[in-house]
């Protein structure tokens, strides 16, 4: 399988605790600037507001990954990668990553217009 051109400075777990730690830190400053949780008898505790708002921002992180990691195979794609390279970028196999973003690598680079002779 070709490389993915570049190398892991961590570990694959190494990796992980470091993104959801720098994640976890991002929700916990944005939570407070994203919603506002209501003071008083509602129904529910301080911390029950707290982890649904955290829930509630992860989701959109979720759909921000995703649209990002799309937005990263189109880039792959149009720089010359394959999808055996986008596969294993993306820890997965190629069959996998042409089923996650099919068509990346049918896509023309835009092509400018023939031009014409002047006609005056």
């Amino acid at each position: 399988m070709p490389g993915i051109h570049f190398r892991l400075r961590m570990t694959d777990s190494e990796i992980a605790e470091v993104t959801v730690r720098e994640v976890h830190e991002l929700v916990s400053r944005l939570v407070p600037e994203v919603f506002e949780t209501p003071r008083g008898d509602v129904g529910h505790t301080a911390g029950q507001a707290q982890a649904l708002a955290e829930l509630h921002l992860l989701t959109y992180f979720q759909q921000a990954v995703e649209q990002l990691e799309a937005r990263a195979a189109n880039e792959a794609a149009g720089a010359g990668a394959g999808y055996p390279q986008i596969g294993r970028a993306s820890n997965m196999t190629r069959q996998g990553a042409r089923r996650r973003w099919p068509g990346l690598l049918d896509q023309q680079p835009p092509s400018t217009p023939p031009e014409t002779g002047s006609t005056q």
